[in-house]
């Protein structure tokens, strides 16, 4: 792979490099490998785990991290949240390299056309998504972020969040408290009208002659911050034929801000908060891509996915390891 100073900083979704988890992290990987099989996923590129390496050499502050992880004591919370708090505030207090925010300006404005287009910045754990474990929802992710100097901000951040209090205990149940590598995925951000995860097996039932499918309107952040609770559809494999369908009521959604960063709560409009989300059309396009996507890593994918203009995206797709 060669060493840190010579290892690439940027790697595109369509790079073969991408692909590789020790690069791109699991959710860049991941998605590399959905755009090489021609799914229709957000074009974005990968801040690589060679450019936080970089990050933390240029400023010789790796030991002092190390130091601080080894003094943790996981069964207490207040020893997990000291030393979160510790290299949190060491992580943001340092500058980004000129030559790694040089990179991350260049590729923005490649992805843009030259326009500050709106984008999601994710950390991608270079442990993250694995058969063994997943590590999803242990780092953070920005969303609506415009502009090269906010991006280089918010990997930053990404970059702090290796060291959360809950991942520093995840990875502390895992045997890798002294795991130092992260990837951050900048991906155009899909603004939806209607977004979901799709189980392409039923993870609680474990049954795989059927999908789960849920979903809400607008961002599907709205059902991860216990914001609404969303439709859930089960939908047959076999003939592709609703087996159940649970619509809640629904009073709000998640949208862009369009005055700065992230996402404001609005009031879902009056009529529509026990309308079903998904049409039988849509339910359709997801099993299709459900299919498509389980097919090509050959084993069952937990998926998140966006509808944007009537187009079906993916965000990401990761195994289901519960089955």
């Amino acid at each position: 792979m060669g060493s840190v100073a010579t290892r690439p900083l940027i790697h595109w979704f369509s790079d073969p490099a991408c692909t590789d988890v020790r690069l791109a992290g699991g959710k860049g990987a991941s998605l590399s490998r959905l755009v090489a099989a021609g799914l229709p996923v957000p074009p974005g590129f990968v801040v690589s785990a060679a450019a936080f390496a970089r990050f933390l050499d240029a400023h010789g502050v790796t030991g002092q991290i190390l130091e601080a992880v080894e003094r943790v004591d996981p069964a207490s919370r207040a020893s997990l949240e000291a030393a979160s708090r510790q290299i949190k505030e060491l992580i943001r207090s340092l500058e980004v390299p000129p030559e790694i925010a040089r990179a991350i300006h260049v590729a923005y404005a490649e992805l843009g056309g030259g326009i500050d287009v709106p984008v999601a910045v994710r950390s991608s754990a270079i442990a993250e998504d694995s058969q063994a474990a997943s590590y999803a929802g242990q780092q953070e992710t920005y969303l609506n972020v415009s502009g090269a100097r906010q991006v280089v901000e918010r990997v930053r951040d990404c970059w702090a969040s290796l060291f959360g209090s809950h991942a520093l205990f995840y990875r502390s149940e895992k045997g890798a408290l002294r795991d130092t590598a992260i990837a951050v995925v900048v991906q155009r951000m899909v603004v939806p009208e209607k977004s979901g995860v799709l189980f392409t097996a039923d993870p609680v039932q474990r049954r795989r002659d059927c999908c789960v499918i849920e979903a809400t309107w607008g961002f599907g952040e709205a059902v991860v911050s216990g914001l609404v609770v969303p439709d859930n559809y089960l939908v047959s494999r076999v003939d592709r034929r609703l087996l159940r369908a649970f619509v809640p009521a629904k009073t709000v959604m998640l949208v862009r801000d369009p005055s700065g960063d992230g996402l404001k709560q609005v009031s879902i409009p009056p009529g529509r908060e026990r309308e079903r989300v998904l049409s039988d059309v849509e339910l359709h396009a997801l099993m299709e891509l459900a299919e498509r996507v389980e097919a090509y890593f050959g084993a069952p994918q937990d998926i998140e996915w966006a509808i944007e203009g009537g187009l079906v995206y993916l965000l990401q797709s990761r195994p289901i390891t519960t089955l």
